[in-house]
């Protein structure tokens, strides 16, 4: 048995994560052990996740060439599975602690190298656009995946309205971190704020989604609410969650998972089956709701949708 492997060795690799915690410097975006555990065999027992919204957002059905067409994960995973350290480290903290956050009111700023800066009011900001249903697979960089019935808007649409000057070159996202509010925050878990980034053709890519909801209701707190990034050829830790900020810049931003090991979570975060993390595997992936394990698809399924961005790219190099 390789000690080093978790799809072998999960409750050591467990054992490893709180001991990295407790160190205050983290090198895994979750909970590792739980990776191949079987609480991604089925839905855990005696966890119930908080309830998901019920009030149901205006949108029109999007029916166009990036649905996945797959079936829909259960909505008990999709809220009650997942990563949000601002909430706790554990994969039902979330779903336990998010309650409290308040997600009115909020405002997003919107500033950098823009023709039209400004500070917009979220309800504001989602009725300027008509929401869509997007049916995405999401592929966490642990090794397990959900399909996810998301709603909103293309980020390139917010993009074309704001104009952005002919120097910019990237989008960077940066979350709320309120300690009153979010028990990760106050215990100092990860350097906070929570920052992400894209290249600005990323961003302008039609996949690419600013989400408010979830399966056609309003979108949970434990899953990123007020507004989240989606982009789903891209492991899971870049969809940034609860977005104050979003700001145009010339420079590559300095993201969470890049700045504490560079090593392990790339800029990029591209989901490349060929490219294994440092300690385990990508070429596979497990279902959450399923026994068996599937090889996990070159950008998640969406190559032929954005293979071409990387054109000439060393994908092992810029991961």
């Amino acid at each position: 048995m390789n000690p080093d492997d978790p799809n072998k060795n999960p409750s050591s690799l467990l054992k490893t994560r709180r001991e990295i915690l407790r160190q205050g410097v983290l090198t895994t975006v979750g909970a590792l052990g739980l990776a191949t555990g079987l609480e991604l065999l089925t839905r855990r027992p005696g966890v119930v996740a908080a309830a998901a919204p019920t009030c149901a957002l205006p949108r029109k059905i999007y029916q166009g060439p990036y649905d996945t067409r797959e079936p829909v994960s259960a909505i008990e995973d999709i809220t009650g599975y997942n990563n949000y350290y601002e909430f706790g480290t554990g994969k039902s903290d979330p779903a336990r602690n998010a309650g409290r956050l308040k997600t009115r009111p909020w405002s997003v700023v919107i500033d950098g190298m823009v023709k039209k800066p400004q500070t917009v009011d979220i309800d504001t900001l989602q009725g300027w656009f008509p929401l869509e249903d997007r049916l995405y697979r999401m592929r966490c960089v642990e090794g397990w995946s959900l399909v996810i019935p998301w709603m909103g808007f293309p980020l390139a649409a917010l993009l074309r309205r704001i104009e952005p000057t002919s120097k910019a070159r990237y989008v960077k996202f940066t979350a709320l971190a309120d300690p009153k509010q979010m028990p990760g925050v106050k215990a100092g878990i990860l350097d906070w704020p929570y920052v992400e980034g894209l290249r600005l053709d990323e961003a302008m890519h039609p996949l690419t989604l600013l989400a408010v909801g979830l399966d056609g209701k309003i979108l949970p707190n434990q899953n990123g609410a007020p507004l989240r990034l989606v982009v789903p050829w891209k492991y899971g830790f870049k969809n940034i969650k609860a977005i104050t900020r979003i700001t145009l810049t010339d420079k590559q931003p300095a993201t969470t998972w890049s700045l504490i090991a560079p090593h392990e979570y790339g800029f990029y975060a591209n989901v490349n089956p060929e490219v294994d993390h440092p300690r385990w595997s990508q070429a596979t992936e497990r279902r959450i709701g399923e026994l068996s394990r599937r090889p996990t698809l070159p950008f998640n399924g969406y190559a032929e949708e954005v293979a071409h961005l990387y054109k000439g790219m060393d994908l092992r190099r810029y991961f």
